[in-house]
């Protein structure tokens, strides 16, 4: 039987190499050995794609995309439909677990200076896949049609009508009609399962191919190819197969036994993976009490929010994704990890954070003054990261980068705990102090 498997494998490979992408993508790709934990979520973000892929296949099959007949068809797969509850449950739970896996991979893009050269590349093709996810969970977002679908579609689309001149005309062709409607979510529902997922597919096979391309980034910085033996292999590479293949598996095991777990007990999150009100129908003529997006887009919802001015708030809003883009040519440090960085990167890195995780809660709240306030100087903080980075980044003073890859560098757990200490401390700080401020100021007008 394995000859048999052998020589139909041969056979196939004289005519299709498969064994020469496999030599190239996985045994014969050399990866550095010093990957820590933050290395684990560009295989998560794999394995959730695949989830997203095959339960949007299963629900595809039994959604209606029908204003009169998508919210009822919704209710029927969690209630009528065989382990249809579980295949709706691993869907919207994918999709907040797709961003968090996604954004913890940028974060260790930032700390270990992956989109610097010769990853300018990769960096871009992984923020058109950002580009793309956030297109592709805003239209499946509409798909339900409960309350908070509709008035959040309405909202966000309405957006582009802040554009001047073209701004009416596009969002009546966005919409498909004068208001959002049944030929919205049409539209919406093809772009959703058809178009967006292609675009998403292609954009993470070129990122791959990309990285595969110049090699894969560590904790130092360094370069592996540097340094090879007598066969052209990295003195400080491991073959990707079956070292992290091996490796990554204990990695996906834990995240499944929390995946499952939100599933199984907490598949509404408290209302911020599936919120309450859209476990309402839509109705075109109940406003909810409070719109907001979901958790995932809040931060730059916020900075849209922040801006009293409609086009001006769009251009923030828009700006704070587009300049993710330019990131590469920004940075101008000599070194490319954290580890080496001076005190200006540093703490630049951590005040950045805490203002990102501030704008994301304060995206999910109603607005009032203290918030807007918050909301505005965290926004200006975002902007500042980015748009002072050539200055500082080029001051900073930097310890040497090392030739080789190091196996116990960094900044230690102590280290790490003091920097998420300080991190927890500039976000809860400000915003108990808005909030006891407004409660401050209800009190007094009461």
């Amino acid at each position: 039987m394995i000859k048999l498997l052998v020589g139909l494998r041969d056979w196939v490979d004289a005519r299709l190499p498969i064994m020469r992408a496999w030599d190239t993508h996985m045994g014969g790709y050399y990866a550095p050995k010093n990957f820590n934990f933050f290395y684990f979520f560009g295989v998560l973000s794999l394995v959730v794609l695949v989830n997203q892929l095959l339960t949007g296949i299963w629900l595809t099959m039994m959604f209606v995309p029908d204003a009169e007949k998508a919210f009822a068809s919704v209710e029927y797969i969690m209630r009528d439909v065989d382990y249809g509850w579980i295949i709706r449950y691993m869907h919207s739970t994918g999709a907040s677990a797709f961003f968090v896996v996604v954004y913890i991979h940028m974060f260790r893009g930032l700390l270990y200076g992956s989109y610097k050269k010769p990853r300018e590349l990769v960096w871009v093709f992984g923020m058109l896949i950002l580009l793309a996810l956030m297109a592709e969970a805003f239209l499946g977002y509409i798909l339900p049609w409960g309350q908070m679908s509709y008035w959040g579609a309405q909202v966000i689309v309405s957006l582009f009508g802040a554009i001047p001149v073209i701004g009416d005309p596009l969002v009546e062709w966005i919409r498909g009609d004068y208001l959002i409607s049944g030929i919205t979510l049409n539209r919406f529902f093809a772009l959703h399962v058809i178009a967006v997922p292609l675009i998403l597919v292609a954009l993470v096979v070129l990122h791959l191919l990309a990285l595969h391309e110049v090699g894969s980034n560590n904790p130092d910085g360094v370069e592996i190819k540097k340094h090879k033996d007598e066969n052209g292999i990295p003195l400080d590479g491991v073959a990707f197969h079956p070292y992290y293949t091996v490796h990554d598996i204990v990695g996906i095991v834990v995240f499944l036994m929390a995946f499952v777990s939100v599933i199984f007990f907490f598949p509404e999150m408290g209302g911020y993976f599936l919120e309450h009100a859209n476990f309402e129908e839509a109705n075109a003529l109940k406003t909810p009490e409070h719109i907001a997006p979901v958790w995932y887009f809040t931060p730059f919802y916020s900075v849209l929010r922040a801006v009293p001015d409609k086009l001006y708030g769009f251009i923030a809003f828009g700006s704070s994704v587009a300049i993710l883009f330019v990131l590469p040519w920004l940075d101008r440090s000599p070194v490319k990890s954290i580890r080496y960085r001076g005190k200006f990167s540093i703490g630049f890195l951590l005040v950045f954070v805490a203002a990102f995780i501030i704008l994301g809660v304060l995206g999910v709240k109603s607005p009032t003054t203290e918030r807007t306030f918050l909301a505005q100087v965290c926004s200006i903080i975002y902007f500042a990261f980015f748009l002072t980075m050539p200055i500082w980044s080029a001051k900073d003073k930097c310890k040497p980068e090392p030739d080789r890859v190091t196996m116990d560098g960094g900044f230690g757990l102590s280290g790490t705990l003091a920097g998420a200490a300080v991190v927890a401390i500039l976000t809860v700080g400000p915003l108990w102090l808005v909030e006891y401020l407004h409660a401050l100021g209800q009190a007094s007008g009461h």
